[in-house]
């Protein structure tokens, strides 16, 4: 079963491409984890990939669109091998969500992400999923 984490900013105005590169630095930093950011989005996917490049000047954080060899991958698609935590930046639930160890949704400190963050919670409620919420 999937363990699915949701990153509430209540406080924060950072946003989700910022506070996705601090957490993808932590967790490449702590384990030996592969991430997926799986996004439709084609401007968002050219975001992330820059802000990825700029985000940390002491240290390159390794990644790609389409990069599936790399440690971080940003991609429309889902991967095919289970062995990635998937960041969603969808308006959906991951749909194979048994297929991966862990999801992480971040939500925004705006009433739209919120809104649609408390939709996602629920429906991975609906899937038998209790998700963890981490209040930042």
């Amino acid at each position: 079963m999937a363990k699915v984490s949701f990153y509430l900013f209540e406080k924060s105005p950072e946003r989700q491409v910022e506070s996705t590169c601090r957490l993808c630095r932590k967790i490449l930093r702590q384990a030996d984890q592969r991430i997926w950011l799986w996004c439709h989005d084609l401007a968002l996917q050219q975001e992330l990939d820059e802000q990825l490049w700029a985000f940390d000047r002491s240290s390159f954080i390794p990644h790609g669109i389409h990069q599936t060899n790399s440690p971080i991958c940003i991609s429309e698609h889902l991967p095919t091998h289970p062995d990635w935590i998937i960041f969603n930046f969808n308006n959906q639930t991951v749909e194979k969500f048994d297929s991966f160890d862990h999801i992480i949704e971040i939500i925004e400190n705006n009433e739209i992400a919120k809104q649609l963050g408390r939709e996602k919670f629920k429906q991975y409620r609906k899937l038998g999923i209790q998700p963890q919420t981490y209040k930042l």
